[in-house]
């Protein structure tokens, strides 16, 4: 590390939230082609950008969610600027802003001990599958799309899946016109709901949340027919829901990476058991 380098750490533009994005994308990440609005509306203070002599060196996420929570994601620093300072400052910069809340990230497994050193203790391990769009026809009647309910019934049910409040980001999120969002009502209530969104390479599901696992399963195959035949189709699923686990494996998708899902505080207590598929990587 050459920490006399003289950086520049501020907050990013609108703009330069879509540097970031590339830079995600040229990491792998396959990011969404729309994520970037989406993730600017959760806190639009909250991505920050490293610079050397004005040039963009290195980006973190650090949104703030409510008043108790906050997710750093987006941290990546450019190949010949890595061990010379501008990770670790950006990334103290990020931790600063947070401080005095529960922050949560979903880290390169690799990378788990820099974190533990750091605060944050391990939770479960998010897992990134990977399968094809197909012509699945769903079985049950009420699904429809999230457009024909009030954003405060999508908000209420979204509420118990996150730790604060996300409302910004959730309807932006929803109601994009590239994205496909459903949901599933029994009994008159919404019982879940999934979102589908193109990305640099075919399109990923998420979040999927639902109350039981045949209720995530209609949403799925809803979701997946809802691309081209043949193009590839991402979930992220929480490692310890079985029944997401039985999900991917029946469909025949195949695991592309893990993330380890850690927290500096005390853990959020979520329904894991109704999570199949969670929102991003990026923002929690």
């Amino acid at each position: 590390m050459t920490p006399n380098l003289d950086y520049t750490i501020r907050t990013m533009t609108r703009q330069e939230v879509d540097i970031a994005i590339a830079w995600a994308a040229n990491e792998g990440w396959n990011p969404g082609l729309e994520d970037a609005e989406c993730f600017y509306r959760a806190d639009p203070e909250g991505f920050l950008i490293a610079l050397l002599d004005n040039k963009p060196v290195a980006a973190i996420s650090a949104v703030k969610y409510g008043s108790s929570y906050g997710f750093i994601g987006l941290y990546i620093v450019l190949p010949e600027y890595r061990t010379r300072g501008a990770g670790f400052l950006i990334g103290r910069a990020a931790l600063k802003r947070l401080e005095g809340r529960t922050i949560g990230l979903d880290g390169v497994l690799e990378r788990q001990e820099n974190y533990r050193r750091l605060g944050f203790s391990f939770a479960y391990s998010n897992i990134r599958y990977e399968g094809f769009g197909r012509d699945l026809k769903p079985l049950h009647q009420g699904i429809k799309p999230l457009s024909g309910l009030p954003f405060e019934t999508v908000l209420a049910y979204d509420k118990p899946f996150f730790p604060d409040d996300r409302s910004g980001f959730l309807k932006c999120w929803t109601s994009r016109e590239s994205t496909t969002a459903l949901g599933i009502m029994d009994d008159g209530r919404l019982a879940g709901y999934g979102v589908i969104r193109p990305c640099r390479a075919g399109f990923k599901i998420g979040p999927l949340f639902a109350d039981r696992p045949e209720f995530a399963e209609e949403l799925f195959c809803a979701l997946t027919a809802s691309v081209p035949e043949g193009v590839p189709v991402y979930l992220d699923i929480p490692e310890p829901n079985s029944a997401a686990t039985e999900l991917v494996q029946r469909h025949g998708m195949n695991v592309v990476f893990k993330t380890a899902r850690m927290y500096m505080g005390q853990h959020p207590q979520l329904p894991i058991e109704k999570v199949f598929g969670i929102t991003t990587f990026e923002l929690g």
